[in-house]
């Protein structure tokens, strides 16, 4: 592990190189000039649609102009041609000039296309006119300059007349959204909240909030605080700490921000003491009244003593330790499911395909063939081990479709599949220079093709093996695409997927319903391997799946003997067993910079991941990832990000803060992020390419679900790796660092590892002494009372 005390930096982070930028933005105004159309412009790319008003308004001016010496030239052109007298051409002029004074008035008369020939604040008057007019918002208010945004928000795009949208299934009718407005408004809250709670609510959620202001928690990001003024705006001198409806409220909130924090459900007394740190005085009762009501279940599950003899069948009923756990429905449900198939999966005999599992045990060996053997034999298998690992379950992968049996692989993230296609790749190579054969993966017949646009590479995972061939073709799939119905296999008649075998990848990383949704699509006969690395930070989700499976031992587990390797490899490995070892990089696979503080700390990310790295690893800015604890603070995400993108592609932000080419991640779903690129932005939003695949967002969820992406946390880089990872550690790091956040940010590098330290002696300290954080959680309890120890 080497230093580096000194790094010359040709361009500092406060001299970006703007000429790319700046010539695409002059060739997307160009072009939209060029094609006389303003909304072709903006398509084209996001710096156009600041244009994109002038090109309306001039577009208006040129018109009318071109019109009137038009009118003007042929008028002339008749004079001149009929010979006609003064005075007739006189007539002549003033016939055309009342029919063009006609053809205004009509389009005058007819209906307005609003903001089509209008753009930023002449927009932005016209529809405050219009509010006014419609009765929607009262004068003093709609005039009112609106607070600064923490980032520029976009302009507004011209807009053409569209036709009035179709309420969508589940979508909230219009009416239930405006009884919620109007009681928002009445209780001081933002009306901009009224789509989300009357989603949560449904029908009736006007009524229904005005009933009981605290149901207001049920939208995400609310704070207690918040719903107590909006509760005591609305009900004046009856609201008070000790009403019902505001505990059992509080014990609802409190039992989701433990989802959140990857608990399934509560013990009791934490509960209870966090209801009472919240102002309920009777926290026993808030829970009883929410039990009673129906918001949240109560289970007694049984404690097993160290020591203790198991439990025999008497007359006598034994008294054994029990604790009671609080938690939602949902999750209590996904847990249970989820424990019932993989019970069902343990206590199987699987069916013998004829000569199948006989040929794919026969032709492979190490660590590959006891996997082979242990899955030939078993419903259910649980596989461990690092990043080469993935190596066995892929050699298993591809042997078992050549054998003939519908075998897939999904994976937690593109970057994954990406991965795990080379390892598939490689060992197809390895067959066929075994057995004399050209090593090409076999294809089942009818095998659904990988999604639309997979093959591009993007940034972040452009350094995969594309030559491995089409993931989807080779049975290599995602989790998400999978459960969607998009990627992988299809279903038989009763739902389940028509598979023999499946092997989940990156398995620490599937929450309870992830996991139960899986398991139940699963047909009887069919064998399911978890394969994944235990050292890594546990899903996003509630639950801890992999980890529970592996402490209840109800299945068959085979630990990888394969080490990773190289400097990396024999660093993350002893970080993995609590030892933060010197290790030797002669290559510099390793570099240590120190640093003193937060700013110093973001510079020097911005010159190694803009100058270093590439110059003396030759690994492109584009390839590497910049890892920081959290996304707040001096050096969290949004200041690296913000530094990032002005070195590597600054540009205006005219949409949301993006512009093309910067870099992001994508939230489809809480809990889920997808690396890809800005393409463009337009009235419908902001276009991505994610994994080379295209996506809109509309620009309503921008702001919610799109962050720029040089920089991640360690939770949204799990799953994936990159050629080079710059792991930031500031100085006000330490409460967040763990063993097992170590070993996930420091694991992300494939060649190159640079760690800004300016943490010290936490950081051994982290490795050594402090484990990953205890989750609440019922399965492995679950299990063990429906399937046998293996």
């Amino acid at each position: 592990m080497s230093t580096e005390p000194e790094t010359t930096e040709e361009a500092g982070p406060g001299t970006p190189d703007t000429r790319g930028t700046r010539e695409g933005d002059a060739d997307a105004g160009t072009e939209g000039r060029t094609e006389g159309g303003a909304a072709e412009g903006a398509e084209d790319g996001i710096a156009a649609e600041g244009a994109e008003g002038a090109a309306a308004e001039d577009e208006g001016a040129t018109d009318e102009s071109a019109t009137e010496g038009a009118e003007g030239a042929v008028g002339e052109g008749a004079v001149g041609a009929g010979e006609l007298s003064e005075a007739e051409a006189e007539l002549a002029a003033q016939r055309i000039e009342r029919e063009r004074i006609e053809r205004r008035k009509a389009e005058k008369r007819g209906p307005i296309a609003s903001g089509t020939k209008l753009s930023g604040k002449a927009a932005d008057l016209l529809a405050a006119v219009r509010a006014v007019e419609s009765g929607e918002k009262p004068v003093a208010t709609v005039f009112t300059e609106p607070a600064p945004a923490p980032r520029r928000p976009a302009p507004e795009p011209v807009r053409r007349p569209q036709p009035a949208p179709a309420v969508t299934p589940g979508a909230p009718a219009p009416e239930t959204v405006d009884a919620v407005r109007r009681v928002l408004a009445e209780g001081g809250a933002p009306d901009a909240l009224a789509p989300q709670v009357a989603a949560v609510l449904g029908e009736g959620a006007g009524t229904v909030l005005r009933e009981d202001p605290w149901q207001l928690l049920r939208v995400g990001g609310v704070r207690p605080e918040q719903a107590d003024g909006f509760a005591r705006a609305l009900l004046g001198p009856d609201c008070g700490p000790d009403d019902a409806r505001r505990g059992r409220a509080l014990t609802v909130w409190l039992l989701e921000q433990a989802a959140v924090a990857g608990h399934t459900a509560l013990e009791l007394p934490t509960l209870t003491a966090a209801l009472g740190r919240q102002g309920v005085p009777d926290p026993d009762a808030a829970v009883q009244d929410a039990l009673a009501e129906g918001e949240a279940l109560v289970f007694q599950d049984a404690l097993e003593e160290p020591g203790a003899p198991a439990p025999q069948d008497t007359d006598e009923e034994q008294e054994r330790p029990v604790r009671v756990l609080v938690g939602l429905e949902r999750y209590a449900l996904a847990e249970e499911s989820l424990a019932d198939g993989l019970a069902r999966l343990a206590n199987s005999v699987p069916e013998q395909a004829g000569q199948a599992w006989e040929t794919v045990t026969a032709g492979l060996s190490g660590g590959t063939a006891e996997l082979a053997r242990a899955v030939a034999g078993h419903g259910l298998v649980l596989h461990t081990g690092g990043e080469a690992a993935r190596a066995e379950p892929a050699a298993l992968l591809g042997a078992a479709r050549a054998a003939g049996l519908r075998a897939y692989a999904a994976c937690h993230t593109p970057n994954g599949r990406g991965r795990l296609t080379a390892y598939l790749a490689a060992s197809s190579e390895r067959q066929g220079e075994a057995t004399g054969r050209p090593g090409t993966a076999p294809v089942e017949p009818g095998a659904a093709a990988a999604e639309p646009g997979a093959a591009p590479a993007q940034p972040g995972d452009g350094h995969l093996a594309q030559s491995a061939g089409d993931p989807g073709a080779q049975g290599v799939v995602t989790v998400s695409g999978l459960l969607a119905g998009v990627e992988g296999p299809g279903r038989d008649a009763d739902g389940a997927l028509e598979v023999d075998l499946l092997i989940v990848l990156d398995a620490p990383q599937l929450d309870v319903e992830s996991a139960a949704m899986l398991v139940e699509s699963l047909p009887d006969g069919a064998r399911l391997v978890l394969s994944g690395d235990p050292g890594v930070l546990w899903s996003a989700g509630p639950g801890r799946v992999f980890a529970d499976l592996l402490a209840a031992g109800v299945c068959p587990q085979t630990v990888s003997r394969v080490p990773d390797p190289g400097p990396l490899g024999e660093l993350v490995s002893g970080i993995g067993v609590g030892e933060l070892n010197q290790v030797a990089a002669p290559g510099k696979e390793i570099v240590i910079v120190p640093v003193r503080d937060a700013g110093e700390a973001v510079h020097r990310t911005v010159q190694l991941v803009a100058d270093s790295v590439p110059r003396a690893i030759g690994v492109p800015a584009g390839q590497t990832v910049v890892i920081t604890p959290g996304h707040g603070g001096a050096a969290g995400t949004r200041a690296l990000n913000s530094a990032l993108k002005e070195r590597l592609n600054p540009g205006p932000g005219r949409f949301g803060g993006f512009d093309p080419g910067d870099r992001i991640v994508y939230s489809p779903a809480p809990g889920r992020t997808v690396p890809g690129v800005v393409v463009k932005a337009d009235t419908d939003g902001l276009h991505l390419s994610c994994a080379g695949a295209p996506v809109v967002v509309p620009r309503e969820r921008v702001e919610g679900s799109v962050r720029h992406g040089w920089a991640l946390t360690a939770h949204q880089a799990v799953g994936a790796r990159w050629p080079a990872a710059v792991v930031v550690l500031p100085g006000d790091a330490p409460q967040a660092l763990s063993r097992p956040w170590v070993y996930t940010a420091f694991g992300r590098a494939e060649r190159h590892l640079s760690v800004v330290h300016g943490v010290e002696q936490a950081l051994p300290k982290a490795v050594a002494e402090v484990p990953a954080k205890p989750r609440t959680t019922r399965l492995a309890t679950l299990l063990r009372t429906q399937a046998p120890a293996s």
